[in-house]
Protein backbone atom coordinates (compact mmCIF):
# COMPACT_ATOMS: atom_id res chain seq x y z
CA UNK A 1 0.00 0.00 0.00
CA UNK A 2 2.59 2.19 0.67
CA UNK A 3 4.58 1.38 -2.11
CA UNK A 4 1.67 2.56 -4.55
CA UNK A 5 1.12 5.39 -2.87
CA UNK A 6 4.81 6.47 -3.17
CA UNK A 7 4.44 5.63 -6.96
CA UNK A 8 1.62 8.22 -7.49
CA UNK A 9 3.38 10.61 -5.34
CA UNK A 10 6.19 10.64 -7.50
CA UNK A 11 4.09 10.72 -10.89
CA UNK A 12 2.39 13.66 -9.85
CA UNK A 13 5.10 15.31 -9.25
CA UNK A 14 6.77 14.43 -12.64
CA UNK A 15 3.62 15.84 -14.68
CA UNK A 16 3.83 19.14 -12.44
CA UNK A 17 7.82 19.67 -13.55
CA UNK A 18 7.25 18.79 -17.29
CA UNK A 19 4.06 19.84 -18.55
CA UNK A 20 2.73 22.77 -16.33
CA UNK A 21 5.28 25.05 -16.82
CA UNK A 22 5.53 24.68 -20.36
CA UNK A 23 1.86 26.22 -20.80
CA UNK A 24 2.61 28.31 -18.29
CA UNK A 25 5.62 29.91 -20.56
CA UNK A 26 3.38 30.21 -23.55
CA UNK A 27 0.48 31.63 -21.76
CA UNK A 28 2.80 34.25 -20.10
CA UNK A 29 4.52 35.17 -23.67
CA UNK A 30 3.66 38.07 -25.07
CA UNK A 31 4.85 37.60 -28.34
CA UNK A 32 3.47 33.79 -28.58
CA UNK A 33 -0.22 34.84 -29.47
CA UNK A 34 1.44 37.79 -32.37
CA UNK A 35 3.43 34.92 -33.49
CA UNK A 36 0.59 32.94 -34.28
CA UNK A 37 -1.30 35.32 -35.87
CA UNK A 38 1.56 36.27 -38.48
CA UNK A 39 2.04 33.08 -39.35
CA UNK A 40 -2.44 32.81 -39.85
CA UNK A 41 -2.93 36.34 -41.77
CA UNK A 42 -1.39 36.38 -44.94
CA UNK A 43 -1.64 40.88 -45.44
CA UNK A 44 0.61 40.83 -43.29
CA UNK A 45 3.60 39.37 -45.42
CA UNK A 46 4.92 41.63 -48.52
CA UNK A 47 4.54 39.84 -51.56
CA UNK A 48 7.23 39.59 -54.07
CA UNK A 49 6.60 40.75 -57.46
CA UNK A 50 8.34 42.13 -60.47
CA UNK A 51 7.66 45.52 -61.90
CA UNK A 52 8.80 47.75 -64.75
CA UNK A 53 8.70 51.42 -65.23
CA UNK A 54 6.31 53.48 -67.47
CA UNK A 55 8.03 55.09 -70.43
CA UNK A 56 7.88 57.53 -73.34
CA UNK A 57 8.82 56.71 -76.34
CA UNK A 58 7.42 55.49 -80.20
CA UNK A 59 5.84 52.47 -81.42
CA UNK A 60 5.49 51.45 -84.69
CA UNK A 61 1.45 49.93 -85.11
CA UNK A 62 1.96 47.31 -87.37
CA UNK A 63 -0.97 45.32 -88.90
CA UNK A 64 -0.48 41.15 -89.21
CA UNK A 65 -2.32 38.82 -92.25
CA UNK A 66 -2.06 35.13 -93.60
CA UNK A 67 -1.10 35.60 -97.53
CA UNK A 68 -0.14 33.83 -100.55
CA UNK A 69 2.24 34.40 -102.94
CA UNK A 70 0.54 34.86 -106.32
CA UNK A 71 2.20 35.69 -109.42
CA UNK A 72 2.06 38.65 -111.05
CA UNK A 73 1.78 36.88 -114.21
CA UNK A 74 1.61 33.21 -115.60
CA UNK A 75 1.51 32.41 -118.84
CA UNK A 76 0.18 28.47 -119.92
CA UNK A 77 2.29 28.23 -123.51
CA UNK A 78 0.65 26.96 -126.41
CA UNK A 79 1.40 26.30 -129.92
CA UNK A 80 0.16 29.14 -132.29
CA UNK A 81 0.26 26.64 -135.17
CA UNK A 82 -0.59 23.08 -135.05
CA UNK A 83 2.26 20.25 -136.35
CA UNK A 84 4.82 17.98 -134.89
CA UNK A 85 6.76 18.55 -131.94
CA UNK A 86 10.39 18.59 -132.99
CA UNK A 87 12.42 19.39 -129.89
CA UNK A 88 12.43 21.39 -126.78
CA UNK A 89 14.80 23.95 -125.89
CA UNK A 90 14.15 24.33 -121.85
CA UNK A 91 15.12 22.36 -119.12
CA UNK A 92 12.24 21.61 -116.56
CA UNK A 93 12.64 24.53 -113.76
CA UNK A 94 14.81 26.62 -115.87
CA UNK A 95 14.67 30.68 -115.70
CA UNK A 96 14.05 32.27 -119.00
CA UNK A 97 13.97 34.81 -120.65
CA UNK A 98 11.19 36.97 -122.78
CA UNK A 99 12.07 36.12 -126.67
CA UNK A 100 14.06 33.05 -125.58
CA UNK A 101 13.41 29.41 -128.00
CA UNK A 102 11.20 26.97 -125.79
CA UNK A 103 9.99 24.36 -128.49
CA UNK A 104 10.26 24.00 -132.48
CA UNK A 105 7.42 22.59 -134.33
CA UNK A 106 7.90 21.02 -137.80
CA UNK A 107 8.19 24.24 -139.78
CA UNK A 108 8.58 22.13 -143.24
CA UNK A 109 4.51 22.69 -143.82
CA UNK A 110 4.99 26.37 -143.57
CA UNK A 111 7.99 26.37 -145.98
CA UNK A 112 5.97 25.37 -148.57
CA UNK A 113 3.18 27.09 -148.07
CA UNK A 114 5.38 30.22 -148.48
CA UNK A 115 6.96 29.04 -151.79
CA UNK A 116 3.31 28.67 -153.40
CA UNK A 117 2.60 32.06 -152.07
CA UNK A 118 5.31 33.91 -153.60
CA UNK A 119 4.87 31.50 -156.95
CA UNK A 120 0.83 32.90 -156.89
CA UNK A 121 2.21 36.56 -155.99
CA UNK A 122 4.57 36.43 -158.91
CA UNK A 123 1.72 35.18 -161.13
CA UNK A 124 -0.70 37.81 -160.23
CA UNK A 125 1.89 40.39 -160.62
CA UNK A 126 2.60 39.61 -164.36
CA UNK A 127 -0.94 39.75 -165.36
CA UNK A 128 -1.34 42.70 -163.67
CA UNK A 129 1.93 44.24 -165.61
CA UNK A 130 0.38 43.08 -169.11
CA UNK A 131 -3.24 44.44 -168.19
CA UNK A 132 -1.61 47.89 -167.97
CA UNK A 133 0.49 47.58 -170.73
CA UNK A 134 -2.56 47.04 -173.01
CA UNK A 135 -4.45 49.53 -171.09
CA UNK A 136 -1.74 52.29 -172.36
CA UNK A 137 -2.92 50.56 -175.63
CA UNK A 138 -6.22 51.15 -175.42
CA UNK A 139 -6.44 54.39 -174.19
CA UNK A 140 -3.76 55.55 -177.69
CA UNK A 141 -6.33 53.76 -180.03
CA UNK A 142 -9.53 55.48 -177.92
CA UNK A 143 -7.68 58.61 -178.99
CA UNK A 144 -8.03 57.91 -182.17
CA UNK A 145 -11.44 56.62 -182.26
CA UNK A 146 -10.14 53.10 -183.46
CA UNK A 147 -12.09 51.43 -180.50
CA UNK A 148 -14.93 52.03 -178.52
CA UNK A 149 -15.15 53.34 -175.20
CA UNK A 150 -16.29 50.58 -173.76
CA UNK A 151 -13.12 48.43 -174.25
CA UNK A 152 -11.43 50.81 -172.77
CA UNK A 153 -13.41 50.70 -169.26
CA UNK A 154 -13.08 47.19 -169.53
CA UNK A 155 -9.35 46.75 -169.70
CA UNK A 156 -9.37 49.58 -167.02
CA UNK A 157 -11.63 47.09 -164.81
CA UNK A 158 -9.24 44.27 -165.35
CA UNK A 159 -6.50 46.05 -164.34
CA UNK A 160 -8.06 46.71 -161.01
CA UNK A 161 -8.49 42.46 -160.61
CA UNK A 162 -5.04 41.95 -161.55
CA UNK A 163 -3.98 44.38 -158.13
CA UNK A 164 -6.17 43.01 -155.74
CA UNK A 165 -4.86 40.12 -156.82
CA UNK A 166 -1.68 40.94 -156.44
CA UNK A 167 -2.10 42.58 -152.84
CA UNK A 168 -3.86 38.59 -151.85
CA UNK A 169 -1.00 37.06 -153.10
CA UNK A 170 1.28 39.53 -151.36
CA UNK A 171 -0.96 38.62 -147.60
CA UNK A 172 -0.59 34.93 -148.50
CA UNK A 173 3.09 35.32 -148.44
CA UNK A 174 2.74 37.48 -145.07
CA UNK A 175 0.43 34.93 -143.70
CA UNK A 176 3.12 31.97 -144.90
CA UNK A 177 5.86 33.79 -143.03
CA UNK A 178 3.86 34.38 -139.64
CA UNK A 179 3.12 30.78 -139.46
CA UNK A 180 6.59 29.87 -140.27
CA UNK A 181 7.40 32.30 -137.50
CA UNK A 182 4.83 30.89 -135.13
CA UNK A 183 6.57 27.62 -135.28
CA UNK A 184 9.12 28.64 -133.37
CA UNK A 185 7.54 28.77 -129.74
CA UNK A 186 9.43 31.41 -127.95
CA UNK A 187 8.82 32.96 -124.36
CA UNK A 188 6.20 35.48 -123.92
CA UNK A 189 7.23 36.40 -120.26
CA UNK A 190 10.53 36.10 -118.08
CA UNK A 191 9.94 33.51 -115.66
CA UNK A 192 10.83 30.09 -114.06
CA UNK A 193 9.39 27.44 -116.53
CA UNK A 194 7.44 24.45 -115.07
CA UNK A 195 7.25 20.87 -115.75
CA UNK A 196 7.05 19.84 -119.96
CA UNK A 197 3.37 18.73 -120.52
CA UNK A 198 4.26 17.38 -124.06
CA UNK A 199 7.00 15.66 -125.28
CA UNK A 200 8.43 16.02 -128.47
CA UNK A 201 7.48 13.44 -131.36
CA UNK A 202 3.70 14.44 -130.49
CA UNK A 203 1.42 16.44 -132.44
CA UNK A 204 0.76 19.66 -130.94
CA UNK A 205 -2.42 21.95 -131.65
CA UNK A 206 -3.58 25.32 -130.74
CA UNK A 207 -6.72 23.60 -128.94
CA UNK A 208 -4.58 21.87 -126.47
CA UNK A 209 -5.58 21.94 -123.10
CA UNK A 210 -2.39 21.98 -121.01
CA UNK A 211 -0.33 23.36 -123.64
CA UNK A 212 3.57 23.00 -123.88
CA UNK A 213 4.50 24.22 -120.27
CA UNK A 214 3.72 26.84 -118.00
CA UNK A 215 5.98 29.74 -117.10
CA UNK A 216 5.64 31.94 -113.96
CA UNK A 217 7.24 35.22 -113.33
CA UNK A 218 9.29 35.15 -109.87
CA UNK A 219 10.56 38.16 -110.52
CA UNK A 220 8.74 40.50 -109.42
CA UNK A 221 6.27 38.63 -107.47
CA UNK A 222 3.25 39.31 -105.93
CA UNK A 223 1.77 38.55 -102.35
CA UNK A 224 -2.25 38.97 -101.37
CA UNK A 225 -3.35 39.01 -97.77
CA UNK A 226 -6.24 40.05 -96.14
CA UNK A 227 -6.42 42.23 -93.30
CA UNK A 228 -9.64 43.22 -91.12
CA UNK A 229 -12.19 45.27 -92.65
CA UNK A 230 -11.90 47.92 -89.33
CA UNK A 231 -8.37 48.53 -90.77
CA UNK A 232 -8.86 49.73 -93.90
CA UNK A 233 -9.46 53.37 -93.20
CA UNK A 234 -6.16 53.77 -92.12
CA UNK A 235 -4.61 51.79 -94.80
CA UNK A 236 -6.26 54.15 -97.48
CA UNK A 237 -5.61 57.44 -96.16
CA UNK A 238 -1.51 55.86 -96.91
CA UNK A 239 -2.47 54.69 -100.08
CA UNK A 240 -4.27 58.05 -101.14
CA UNK A 241 -1.51 59.97 -100.03
CA UNK A 242 0.74 58.38 -101.89
CA UNK A 243 4.36 60.21 -100.52
CA UNK A 244 5.93 57.27 -99.83
CA UNK A 245 5.45 53.57 -100.46
CA UNK A 246 3.31 51.52 -97.65
CA UNK A 247 6.20 48.74 -96.35
CA UNK A 248 5.32 45.21 -96.44
CA UNK A 249 7.13 42.63 -94.74
CA UNK A 250 6.80 38.43 -95.45
CA UNK A 251 7.60 36.07 -92.66
CA UNK A 252 7.71 32.06 -93.24
CA UNK A 253 4.81 29.68 -91.40
CA UNK A 254 6.26 29.80 -88.20
CA UNK A 255 6.89 33.60 -88.21
CA UNK A 256 10.70 33.38 -86.93
CA UNK A 257 12.42 34.19 -90.83
CA UNK A 258 11.97 37.20 -92.83
CA UNK A 259 11.11 35.58 -96.45
CA UNK A 260 11.19 39.30 -98.34
CA UNK A 261 10.38 42.98 -98.19
CA UNK A 262 8.23 45.13 -100.91
CA UNK A 263 5.41 47.33 -101.28
CA UNK A 264 1.81 47.45 -100.89
CA UNK A 265 0.09 48.16 -104.45
CA UNK A 266 -2.98 47.94 -104.25
CA UNK A 267 -6.86 47.41 -102.05
CA UNK A 268 -9.54 45.15 -103.23
CA UNK A 269 -13.19 47.38 -104.13
CA UNK A 270 -14.74 45.19 -101.94
CA UNK A 271 -14.99 43.64 -98.55
CA UNK A 272 -15.71 39.59 -98.04
CA UNK A 273 -19.05 39.99 -95.91
CA UNK A 274 -18.62 36.40 -94.75
CA UNK A 275 -15.31 37.21 -92.93
CA UNK A 276 -15.30 40.84 -92.53
CA UNK A 277 -11.86 40.87 -94.11
CA UNK A 278 -10.47 42.83 -97.19
CA UNK A 279 -7.69 41.89 -99.55
CA UNK A 280 -4.57 43.88 -99.85
CA UNK A 281 -1.63 43.20 -102.57
CA UNK A 282 1.66 43.29 -102.20
CA UNK A 283 5.14 43.20 -104.82
CA UNK A 284 7.97 41.79 -103.69
CA UNK A 285 11.66 42.13 -105.30
CA UNK A 286 12.30 38.29 -104.71
CA UNK A 287 15.45 38.91 -106.08
CA UNK A 288 16.63 35.91 -104.07
CA UNK A 289 13.95 33.52 -105.17
CA UNK A 290 12.86 33.13 -101.25
CA UNK A 291 9.27 33.55 -102.38
CA UNK A 292 7.17 30.65 -104.11
CA UNK A 293 3.69 30.56 -106.31
CA UNK A 294 1.28 29.42 -104.13
CA UNK A 295 3.62 29.55 -101.02
CA UNK A 296 2.14 30.54 -97.39
CA UNK A 297 3.06 33.53 -95.67
CA UNK A 298 2.78 35.56 -92.74
CA UNK A 299 2.83 39.34 -93.56
CA UNK A 300 3.46 42.59 -91.47
CA UNK A 301 2.66 45.52 -92.60
CA UNK A 302 3.56 49.00 -90.40
CA UNK A 303 0.05 51.48 -90.52
CA UNK A 304 1.10 54.37 -88.23
CA UNK A 305 4.20 55.79 -85.37
CA UNK A 306 3.18 56.75 -82.42
CA UNK A 307 5.34 59.68 -81.23
CA UNK A 308 5.90 60.12 -77.70
CA UNK A 309 3.48 57.41 -76.42
CA UNK A 310 2.76 56.18 -72.93
CA UNK A 311 4.36 52.50 -73.18
CA UNK A 312 3.83 49.53 -70.46
CA UNK A 313 4.69 45.77 -71.28
CA UNK A 314 1.75 44.30 -71.75
CA UNK A 315 1.71 41.70 -68.50
CA UNK A 316 1.17 44.86 -66.66
CA UNK A 317 -2.68 45.21 -68.18
CA UNK A 318 -4.81 43.69 -65.86
CA UNK A 319 -9.07 43.54 -66.43
CA UNK A 320 -11.68 43.44 -64.45
CA UNK A 321 -15.22 44.22 -64.29
CA UNK A 322 -14.41 47.89 -64.13
CA UNK A 323 -12.41 47.52 -67.03
CA UNK A 324 -8.76 47.75 -67.73
CA UNK A 325 -6.44 48.50 -64.82
CA UNK A 326 -2.86 48.40 -63.81
CA UNK A 327 -1.14 48.10 -60.16
CA UNK A 328 0.62 51.06 -59.47
CA UNK A 329 3.60 50.98 -56.40
CA UNK A 330 3.67 53.40 -54.43
CA UNK A 331 6.46 55.12 -52.41
CA UNK A 332 5.16 53.32 -49.20
CA UNK A 333 5.61 49.57 -51.04
CA UNK A 334 1.90 49.16 -51.13
CA UNK A 335 0.05 49.02 -54.74
CA UNK A 336 -2.97 50.65 -56.12
CA UNK A 337 -5.67 50.07 -58.53
CA UNK A 338 -5.06 51.94 -61.14
CA UNK A 339 -7.84 52.49 -64.47
CA UNK A 340 -5.94 52.98 -67.67
CA UNK A 341 -7.11 53.39 -71.70
CA UNK A 342 -5.53 51.11 -73.67
CA UNK A 343 -4.19 51.94 -77.20
CA UNK A 344 -2.67 49.96 -79.51
CA UNK A 345 -0.98 46.58 -78.58
CA UNK A 346 2.27 45.75 -80.45
CA UNK A 347 4.30 42.82 -79.25
CA UNK A 348 4.86 42.62 -75.52
CA UNK A 349 4.03 46.62 -75.46
CA UNK A 350 1.17 48.12 -75.01
CA UNK A 351 0.60 52.25 -75.44
CA UNK A 352 -1.72 53.84 -72.59
CA UNK A 353 -3.93 56.91 -73.50
CA UNK A 354 -4.57 57.84 -69.99
CA UNK A 355 -4.58 56.83 -66.78
CA UNK A 356 -1.18 56.38 -65.73
CA UNK A 357 2.24 58.97 -66.43
CA UNK A 358 5.71 58.00 -67.46
CA UNK A 359 7.87 56.84 -64.59
CA UNK A 360 5.57 55.07 -62.47
CA UNK A 361 6.18 51.36 -61.23
CA UNK A 362 3.75 49.10 -62.49
CA UNK A 363 3.88 45.14 -61.41
CA UNK A 364 4.06 42.58 -64.28
CA UNK A 365 4.53 39.44 -62.89
CA UNK A 366 2.66 38.37 -59.32
CA UNK A 367 -0.33 40.65 -59.89
CA UNK A 368 -2.69 37.52 -59.25
CA UNK A 369 -2.27 37.73 -55.56
CA UNK A 370 -2.55 41.71 -54.71
CA UNK A 371 -5.22 43.70 -53.93
CA UNK A 372 -5.75 47.21 -53.24
CA UNK A 373 -3.51 48.65 -50.72
CA UNK A 374 -1.42 44.91 -50.59
CA UNK A 375 2.07 45.09 -49.89
CA UNK A 376 4.71 44.20 -52.27
CA UNK A 377 8.58 43.36 -52.49
CA UNK A 378 9.92 45.00 -55.60
CA UNK A 379 11.68 42.64 -57.85
CA UNK A 380 13.21 45.22 -61.05
CA UNK A 381 11.98 43.44 -64.42
CA UNK A 382 15.52 43.80 -65.46
CA UNK A 383 17.13 42.13 -62.39
CA UNK A 384 17.20 38.35 -62.57
CA UNK A 385 14.04 37.45 -59.60
CA UNK A 386 15.03 35.55 -56.67
CA UNK A 387 14.73 31.66 -56.58
CA UNK A 388 10.89 31.10 -56.29
CA UNK A 389 9.98 28.58 -53.04
CA UNK A 390 6.91 27.12 -52.48
CA UNK A 391 5.83 29.71 -50.59
CA UNK A 392 6.64 32.14 -53.54
CA UNK A 393 5.08 30.22 -56.28
CA UNK A 394 2.04 29.37 -54.32
CA UNK A 395 1.52 32.35 -52.09
CA UNK A 396 1.19 32.60 -47.64
CA UNK A 397 0.54 29.59 -46.05
CA UNK A 398 -1.38 28.96 -43.05
CA UNK A 399 -0.17 26.77 -40.38
CA UNK A 400 -3.71 25.21 -39.86
CA UNK A 401 -4.72 22.11 -40.97
CA UNK A 402 -6.85 21.58 -44.67
CA UNK A 403 -10.00 21.72 -42.96
CA UNK A 404 -9.30 25.16 -41.19
CA UNK A 405 -7.74 27.40 -44.41
CA UNK A 406 -8.66 31.02 -44.15
CA UNK A 407 -10.76 31.68 -47.01
CA UNK A 408 -8.86 33.67 -49.60
CA UNK A 409 -9.96 37.10 -50.72
CA UNK A 410 -9.94 38.33 -54.31
CA UNK A 411 -10.35 42.26 -55.48
CA UNK A 412 -13.37 41.90 -58.21
CA UNK A 413 -12.26 44.77 -59.90
CA UNK A 414 -8.98 43.29 -60.73
CA UNK A 415 -10.18 39.48 -61.38
CA UNK A 416 -13.73 40.01 -62.15
CA UNK A 417 -13.50 39.10 -65.81
CA UNK A 418 -10.28 37.84 -66.18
Amino acid sequence: MITILGLVVIGGAIWYAGFRPTDAAKTASPGGALEGGARADPSLRATPVIVAPVRRGNLDVYLFGLGTVTPLHTVMVRGRVDGQLMRVAFEEGQMVQAGDLLAQIDPRPFEVQLTLATGQLARDQALLDNARTDLERYRMLLEQDSISRQQVDTQESLVRQYEAAVQAGQGGIDNAKLQLTHARVIAPISGRVGLRQVDPGNIVRTSDANGIVVITQLQPIGVVFSIPEDALPRVMKRLRAGDKPIPVDAFDRAQKEKLGSGRLLAADNQIDTATGTVKLKAEFPNADGALFANQFVNVRMPVETRLNATLVPTAAIQRGAAGTFVYVVKDDRTVAVTPVQVGPVQGGITTIDNGVSAGAMVVVDGADRLREGAKVELVVGDKPAPPANDATRRGPRSDMGNNERLPVRQDPRARGSA
